[in-house]
Order: C-alpha cells, then sequence, then structure tokens
C-alpha cells in the first residue's frame, strides 16, 4: 500500500517539452529538500535516466506493454517507496499509444491506473485563447482522466500570459506555470531523442540545476504540490525482487559471484528492476562504464549488457580493445553473458568495417531506417535465460543490421517464423530488450549458470 503523493507530466503531443518540464520540476523539488522519484512511461531508457539524475535517485519505467498491467501499481509503488513526491513523465501525447485501443498502454491509462493527478503541458508559443478549447478538449474526452492543470510554455509576455491565465478561467483549470519563451534551456541533444546521461555529464548537470531555478521562479510549486498530496492510497502491494523470486520458486547463489553490469556514470543500460532482481538472486553487481573502462571489474564472473546503449558509440567500443578482449575471454571460458541490442553489435566481429570483440561470428552495418517498437517473441532453445518455448514481449530500437540474423541456434523466433539473435553455451545476444518484472526467473536462471 503506498500513499505517495504523485503527478504525470503530459502534453497533447511529443517535442512540447514534457520531459524538459519533468525534469526541471524534479530538480526543483529536489532543490526544496524534498525526497523525489522519477519515472518513464514507456520503454525509454534515456529520459528515465536524466529524471533519476535530477532527483538524484534511479530513474525508473512504467511500461505494460513489457511488465503486464497487473505490475504497474506495484513497480511503482516499489520505485516511490519513502519519497515525498513521485513524477511521472508521459510518453507520446496523453492518449496515444501504440494499441489500437486508446485505454490500452497509454498515458492517460497510467495516470488513471495510479489515480494519479495529470499536469498537461502545452507549447502556447502560438496560440491565445484557443488554448481553452485544446484543455477543455483533453478534460471532457475522457471522464476517466484527471486533468489538474495546465504548464505553458513559450509564453511571449506578460500580455501573452494575462490571455492564457483569462482562457483557463472559462474552463475552470488552473494554471501552474507560464514559463516564457527561451527560459528552457534545452537538454543535450543526440540522434533520435536525448543524448544519454552517461555522456558529457558535466553540461547535463548544468542543464538540470538550471531547469529547476526555472521551475522554482515560474510554477507554482506549493499549488502542485497540493495537488500531487491529493491523489488517494493506493492498496496494491508493493513490488519486491526478493519476494518475487521465492514466489516463482527460484533459489538464491550462496557466494555471491560478481556480475559486471553495462552502465555509465549515472545508470545501467537497463531497467533499474533487472538489477536489482540480480542482486535478489544473490549475485554482486558492479557497474563497469564500456567507453572509459578498459577492464572488467576484477572477479567478474558474468555480463550482462542491458540494451540501452546508443549504437553510435560503437567505435569508441571498438576503440576499447582491452576491454573488448577481457569479453571475448568471458564468453569462450562459459560464463553467462547476455547483451541486448548494440551489446550484440560490440560482440559481432566488425561494424561497417569497424573491428568489434568478435564474440559472434557475425557482422554490422548501419542502417538508415530505425527499427523501433514491441515485438512479441519465443524461446527457440533453452538458453542462459529461459527455458526454450518461453514467450516473451520486449521493445527494439536499433539502427543497424547484424548477418547472418540469427545463428544456430537462434535466441528467439518471431510470430512470422523468422529467427533473431544467437545462443551459444552460456551466451544469449540479440536486439530484444526485456524488462525482467515480467519474468523475474530469468535473473536467478543467469546467476544459477555461473560456475
Amino acid at each position: 500500500m503506498t500513499d505517495v503523493p504523485r503527478l504525470v507530466i503530459s502534453s497533447p503531443s511529443s517535442a512540447q517539452s514534457k520531459t524538459t518540464v519533468s525534469v526541471g520540476l524534479l530538480a526543483a523539488l529536489t532543490a526544496r529538500d524534498l525526497r523525489a522519484s522519477g519515472f518513464k512511461v514507456g520503454p525509454d531508457y534515456v529520459d528515465a535516466g536524466y529524471l533519476g539524475m535530477a532527483c538524484g535517485r534511479v530513474g525508473r519505467n512504467l511500461d505494460a506493454r513489457l511488465t503486464s498491467q497487473s505490475l504497474l501499481t506495484e513497480l511503482f509503488a516499489h520505485g516511490s517507496e519513502a519519497a515525498d513526491i513521485a513524477i511521472i513523465e508521459g510518453n507520446l501525447g496523453v492518449f496515444d499509444s501504440t494499441s489500437l485501443h486508446r485505454r490500452s498502454h497509454s498515458t492517460a491509462h497510467v495516470a488513471q491506473t495510479l489515480r494519479a493527478p495529470l499536469i498537461l503541458v502545452v507549447d502556447a508559443g502560438a496560440m491565445g485563447q484557443s488554448v481553452a478549447a485544446l484543455v477543455h478538449g483533453y478534460r471532457t474526452y475522457d471522464e476517466l482522466l484527471w486533468l489538474a492543470g495546465v504548464i505553458f510554455t513559450r509564453v511571449g509576455s506578460d500580455r501573452h500570459e494575462q490571455i492564457l491565465r483569462e482562457a483557463m478561467k472559462d474552463v475552470d483549470v488552473p494554471v501552474l506555470g507560464a514559463i516564457r519563451r527561451g527560459s528552457l534551456p534545452a537538454l543535450p541533444p543526440r540522434h533520435d531523442g536525448l543524448l544519454p546521461v552517461a555522456d558529457r555529464s558535466m553540461e547535463a548537470v548544468r542543464t538540470i540545476r538550471r531547469l529547476g531555478e526555472t521551475m522554482l521562479e515560474q510554477v507554482d510549486l506549493d499549488r502542485l504540490l497540493s495537488i500531487a498530496r491529493s491523489a488517494p492510497r493506493l492498496p496494491e502491494s508493493i513490488w519486491n525482487p526478493a519476494e518475487v523470486l521465492a514466489e516463482a520458486g527460484a533459489t538464491s547463489a550462496t557466494e555471491s559471484p560478481l556480475v559486471a553490469v553495462a552502465g555509465g556514470s549515472f545508470f545501467t543500460y537497463s531497467y533499474a528492476e533487472n538489477v536489482e532482481l540480480l542482486q535478489a538472486a544473490g549475485a554482486d553487481v558492479a557497474v563497469v562504464d564500456p567507453l572509459r573502462d578498459e577492464r572488467l571489474p576484477e572477479g567478474t564472473r558474468a555480463l550482462f549488457f542491458g540494451g540501452g546503449f546508443p549504437e553510435w558509440y560503437v567505435e569508441e567500443l571498438s576503440s576499447n580493445v582491452e576491454m573488448g578482449r577481457q569479453v571475448v575471454e568471458l564468453v569462450r571460458s562459459g560464463a553467462p553473458v547476455v547483451a541486448e541490442s548494440a551489446g550484440l553489435v560490440w560482440l559481432t566481429e566488425e561494424l561497417d568495417g569497424r573491428p568489434m570483440s568478435g564474440a559472434i561470428p557475425a557482422a554490422a552495418r548501419a542502417v538508415e531506417q530505425t527499427v523501433f517498437g514491441y515485438r512479441s517473441a519465443t524461446a527457440c532453445v533453452g538458453s542462459v535465460l529461459c527455458p526454450a518455448g518461453l514467450q516473451v514481449t520486449g521493445h527494439k530500437n536499433h539502427r543497424t543490421q547484424v548477418s547472418p540474423r540469427a545463428g544456430d541456434p537462434a535466441a528467439w523466433e518471431w510470430p512470422d517464423g523468422r529467427a533473431e539473435g544467437y545462443v551459444a553455451g552460456n551466451l544469449h545476444a540479440s536486439y530484444l530488450n526485456l524488462h525482467w518484472a515480467q519474468h523475474p526467473q530469468m535473473a536467478s536462471r543467469f546467476v544459477s549458470r555461473i560456475s
């Protein structure tokens, strides 16, 4: 059961500053000595990383497609435990979903599941009184949505702000902030979204601090907190990695083997619960930065390379010859190694002619089109990760192609019969990114294979 104050931050569409506003709010609340917790709706590791950096607490994802609808509230309660307030950044627009049914997997659906007030971030740069019709439409489109206020961005002047505030009086929706044009510093850019927190970290730190200052000056935080505190208590239990493993009949390792988990300065390239499940299964976890560290941690007996690593840094991985050599030795020794997305590319022999580590007899090349979206798959064979025949839902986001597409045996089979990925001994590598809360036994199976 949890009664943590909470808000969902969303917008009419993507690219309306909901990430910068969410990050700024967390920074501002943290500056006021509140223990804040940040969540991202959907599979995005990077936004979650920024949210975590803003509040000094690991950022997490809430994704019913990757975990299940029934786990959303339990995972939220786990991630917000002991927090004074939680900020949940939405995905896409309020009602947008990758599903054909709008009530499934949208930000609105998550807000309703968590019984959380929703704050709408609206780019008002080219709007006046018409903003009232827009906000009124969002409030009335779904009577189950608790639209509790708006924050305007790109407000041009005092006069513009007055027009916007008067318009909101007509529809009885409170204005919680009117952020002036040019006062929101941009988070460091990258291809396909935001630059991972692990890189250019000082620029990210400065930007987050300025975003927090902007929110302190231009958002009514006291009223925002009052709205967050009006959220009712959630009766569901709190997700606990040790308990879910015990319920699944998994046993924990007795000797605490060291598992290296790929990551950077501020977050790992995987979902936070994956790492917590590894620890609950008895492993000691050490974060290794494949861009900066030249060696695996002393005593490493297994490696988990999650799918959140950006592919355009694979050239830097290619230059880290010693790290690549150690990873190949780890694979050849029979140690458990799980690699997702760019981790798969790193294990091939080359990417566009640049040498990779060479643990897998395959070559990779960059492609123009991004492969992006959820995928259902079935395990082709038993592996270090799961038994044969297990059905999973994962997420893909890559701009490379590995050839051959699959090894013999392959890791996964798609519903159309195509195969993808590699299984060899205790190696499991593919483009599919998995959230282990969906199948917690993956963690205990992984750790149990460590000899």
